[in-house]
């Protein structure tokens, strides 16, 4: 299960390999709870543009992303226009993906609809969480293969889009869940399992 055996190296999940980014990604960002609305409009886009392709793939683009789409601040990202569609269509750093583009656009309108209505994206977010009850009691590389979705990312998945929001299916919405710490799916033999754990226990979440 590990992606590393030497007995003085760290026990990771599977999923980040060797790559310096990915294990990065891993260790430092992927299921920390997070709070800040710009970091969960971020996510929840590109988690749309993986779509279809690996997550190594955007976060090696993430920093082009983030020149593209004014560093995902929402009430920017909202204001875009057609012109900026096409340029962004002809932007060769970024996945060119007109639907993707303007589902960006349009989604960024809708989280600005979202923070008014609930004080702030990451209040809405955050009323998602599973109950602790409901997660595996314990988390191998074989019961999350059977995880691809939860109840929790069903619902929100489905209330998203019934707000008007684009390229939200569940899967997707897990993974978005997964990587801003509304879950915690280390597995139980990864060493970050725990810390993640205990920065959750720290956490208070919006209201």
């Amino acid at each position: 299960m590990p992606a590393v055996t030497a007995t003085n190296e760290p026990h990771r999940c599977w999923w980040c390999g060797e790559d310096d980014l990915y294990v990065g990604y891993h260790d430092r960002e992927w299921g920390f709870p997070v709070a800040d609305d710009r970091r969960l409009f971020e996510k929840v886009c590109l988690e749309g543009f993986q779509a279809g392709l690996s997550w190594l793939t955007i976060l090696r683009k993430r920093e082009a992303f983030r020149a593209a789409f004014a560093n995902f601040e929402y009430e920017r990202v909202a204001k875009f226009a057609p012109r900026n569609v096409e340029r962004l269509v002809g932007n060769a750093d970024i996945v060119r993906h007109r639907g993707k583009i303007e589902s960006t656009i349009n989604n960024a309108r809708r989280a600005r609809e979202l923070a008014g209505e609930f004080g702030s994206l990451a209040a809405y977010f955050w009323r998602w969480e599973p109950m602790p009850s409901s997660r595996p009691r314990k988390l191998t590389r074989e019961v999350l293969a059977t995880m691809p979705t939860s109840p929790e990312s069903v619902a929100l998945s489905k209330d998203l889009k019934k707000r008007g929001w684009s390229f939200v299916g569940p899967t997707t919405i897990y993974a978005f869940m997964q990587a801003m710490g509304l879950v915690n799916d280390h597995l139980h033999a990864c060493d970050v399992h725990g810390e993640a754990a205990r920065a959750r226990a720290k956490f208070k979440p919006p209201r």
